[in-house]
């Protein structure tokens, strides 16, 4: 059996980490097993799944450059006594050249960089981050990304138009697929009744910018009084938030869920979806979004490669949160078959069922003929 270790934050119910387990539950687990290599001591949400599936979770020092000779004697020891992990798949971005070059150090012949971002956020590591950005291609044999855009910001344009690959970030497509029953007992159950429900899923983090949605949302309000806001999952900045929605006056108006099991039941009550991030590679609520027919309202920092139904479109970040709103407004007006989402979402490649079947031949061929280079999923 071919075990993979993917190297990851944690494994929290994350944009990156929701993909891999989506991919982890329909591969052929009697021929490919999934292992993963989490950087945070923090137990995530999906450890107890990936052991009850076969796999194991194992805990690295930390991408700290104080703890680098550590990291790299853990790395080779945790290879040397696992023969059985033949791929490393790295999806720390930069900061994955840990991994990358350690495996490089260890003999692992396949070794893959996975961009997921078009930008690096400023944080306290941000000089670190661009010189492992640098030394990434160096330590990788693979250069695959959610999209083209994420890409080439990390791996340069030549580079990854000579041999870059996209691994869709696919879902169960009919999990999310409309369904009128159900938005009408959750809007029920919280009192949404005919409401104008806007709606967001995403880590309260700088780069998801929910800031500027507060902004975008007191304007619709003001306009259609019977708004509602429903933000969920946690994050760093989920306090400075809510206090922010309590200044403005809209704090009765805003959900805050925290974090769900499973968001599929949310996509059915809401009305429309915005993401006013300050970057993106190609975000995997966005597909879950249209999958159940919803209209999307994204940033232009969101790559374009997200645009898969009629109701989705870019605004731009600088426009004004008035201009932001009357589209939102406006689109509220427009009539819309929910149920087309499915189907359009599916036709666009994004269902995790043949996806996942694209993915363990192309694992099971780069392990038996060490093929370096091209893989598309088409």
């Amino acid at each position: 059996m071919l075990r993979v270790l993917h190297s990851v934050s944690n494994m929290a119910r994350a944009g990156i980490e929701t993909m891999l387990m989506n991919y982890y539950r329909e591969i052929d687990r009697s021929r490919i097993q999934f292992d993963f290599l989490a950087n945070k001591p923090v137990p995530g949400e999906y450890d107890e799944e990936i052991r009850s599936m076969g796999g194991r979770v194992f805990v690295s020092p930390g991408l700290n450059p104080l703890y680098y000779p550590r990291y790299r004697q853990y790395m080779a020891n945790l290879l040397h006594d696992n023969p059985d992990i033949k791929i490393i798949h790295a999806h720390n971005e930069a900061m994955g050249y840990y991994a990358l070059q350690s495996a490089k150090n260890a003999g692992i012949k396949v070794r893959i960089a996975h961009a997921h971002n078009t930008q690096i956020i400023r944080d306290y590591k941000y000089p670190l981050k661009l010189i492992c950005k640098q030394l990434l291609p160096g330590a990788a044999t693979d250069y695959w990304s959610c999209g083209r855009d994420a890409g080439i910001y990390y791996y340069g344009e030549e580079r990854w138009n000579a041999s870059g690959f996209i691994m869709r970030n696919a879902i169960d497509v009919s999990k999310f697929a409309f369904r009128p029953e159900v938005r009408e007992r959750l809007r029920q159950d919280y009192g949404l009744g005919n409401c104008f429900v806007v709606g967001h899923v995403g880590r309260f983090n700088m780069q998801k910018n929910h800031s500027r949605l507060l902004d975008v949302f007191s304007e619709i309000v003001t306009a259609v009084p019977n708004s509602r806001l429903v933000l969920i999952g946690v994050g760093e900045l989920e306090q400075v938030v809510k206090e922010k929605a309590q200044s403005m006056g809209i704090q009765d108006k805003t959900l805050f869920l925290g974090q769900m099991a499973d968001v599929s039941e949310w996509y059915q009550g809401m009305d429309c979806f915005v993401m006013p991030s300050l970057f993106e590679g190609l975000p995997v609520v966005g597909i879950e979004a249209q999958a159940a027919g919803l209209q999307c309202f994204f940033s232009d920092r969101v790559t374009d490669e997200i645009l898969l139904s009629p109701g989705a479109r870019r605004i731009p970040l600088q426009a004004e949160n008035a201009e932001w709103a009357r589209e939102i407004i406006t689109a509220r007006q427009s009539e819309t078959d929910r149920t087309l989402g499915m189907s359009i979402v599916r036709e666009a490649g994004y269902d995790i069922y043949e996806e996942a079947r694209k993915l363990q031949e192309i694992y099971l061929e780069m392990a038996d003929h060490a093929y370096f280079g091209s893989h598309r999923l088409a």
